[in-house]
């Protein structure tokens, strides 16, 4: 079982279209939050939406687990760390922590996922470029 020690780093503010009526992030958006994340840490190490639907591979997600720990408000400024908390065989799970302008925890999310074929329809091993973009 391998873990990375690659952390790479997100920053975004909070916007009105993220607030729910309390004021706060909606937890549906804090999904999308975290999905622009690992779409930027992807683009950033190229591995883009070009390269997925060139190559026919890209990762998918096979289970979600995500913990609320403090609220995040209208225009505060917010870090998203991703790194690779473990992998084995054709699964991984990434860990992306939301930090508010405090440096609090806001949200913690285990993804895990694996590398899909898109004309096999199934998990395959990790490519060299998909290592690459996850720090293994």
């Amino acid at each position: 079982m391998q873990q990375s020690q690659d952390v790479f780093e997100y920053k975004f503010q909070v916007l009105e279209s993220d607030l729910d009526s309390f004021g706060h992030v909606n937890n549906a958006n804090y999904l999308r939050l975290f999905e622009n994340a690992r779409w930027d840490l992807m683009t950033s190490r190229g591995y883009t939406m070009k390269e997925v639907h060139e190559r026919q591979i890209g990762p998918v997600v096979l289970e979600i687990s995500m913990k609320f720990k403090r609220e995040l408000k209208n225009r505060e400024h917010v870090v998203i760390r991703s790194h690779v908390l473990q992998h084995a065989g054709k699964i991984t799970t990434l860990r992306q922590i939301m930090i508010n302008e405090k440096g609090e925890e806001a949200c913690v999310a285990d993804f895990v996922f694996g590398l899909f074929d898109l004309k096999a329809r199934k998990l395959i091993d990790y490519t060299p470029e998909w290592n690459h973009v996850l720090g293994l």
